[in-house]
C-alpha cells in the first residue's frame, strides 16, 4: 500500500510540473558573482535554484510563490518568492532571500532570460545584510 501511495504522489508531482530550465546566473550573490541556475515551473509556482561560486559555494533555494505573465498572451513574466540562502566559505553561513523579478521567454529559440533582485539577511555563522544582490539569468527551457 505504501508502494502505491509513494507512487502516486510522484506521478502528481510529475503531472504539476510544467518545465525545466538550466543556466546561468551572473550578478552579486552572497558572497559570490555566478551561479548554476536552475528552475522547475508549476503552473502557477515555481522553485529556483542556484549553485554558487566565487568566495566559497553557495546554494540558493527560492520557492516563488507568485509566477505570473504580465498580461494573458505576454511572453514577459513576473515573479516573487522567499527562500534559504547558503555559503560554504572558511565558515558556514545560512540565513534568509527574498526575491522580485522579470523574464522573457521567446518563441522561436528555446531561451528564458531575466532579471531580478534578491536581498538576503544572514543570520547563522554571522549577521549581515546583503542588500546589492542584482543578477541577470540566461536559462535554456527543456
Amino acid at each position: 500500500m505504501k508502494k502505491f501511495f509513494l507512487i502516486g504522489v510522484i506521478i502528481s508531482f510529475f503531472n504539476s510540473v510544467s518545465a525545466q530550465e538550466l543556466g546561468l546566473r551572473f550578478g552579486e550573490m552572497t558572497g559570490n558573482n555566478i551561479a548554476i541556475d536552475g528552475v522547475l515551473n508549476f503552473k502557477t509556482s515555481r522553485l529556483h535554484t542556484d549553485i554558487s561560486f566565487g568566495d566559497g559555494v553557495g546554494v540558493d533555494i527560492i520557492y516563488d510563490f507568485i509566477y505570473s505573465p504580465i498580461s494573458a498572451s505576454s511572453k514577459m513574466y513576473y515573479y516573487v518568492g522567499i527562500g534559504v540562502v547558503t555559503l560554504f566559505y572558511s565558515d558556514f553561513e545560512m540565513g534568509a532571500t527574498g526575491e522580485a523579478g522579470f523574464e522573457y521567454r521567446f518563441d522561436s529559440i528555446p531561451i528564458v532570460i531575466g532579471l531580478d533582485y534578491r536581498p538576503s539577511i544572514i543570520v547563522i555563522g554571522s549577521t549581515n545584510f546583503h542588500w546589492n544582490g542584482f543578477g541577470l539569468n540566461v536559462r535554456y527551457a527543456f
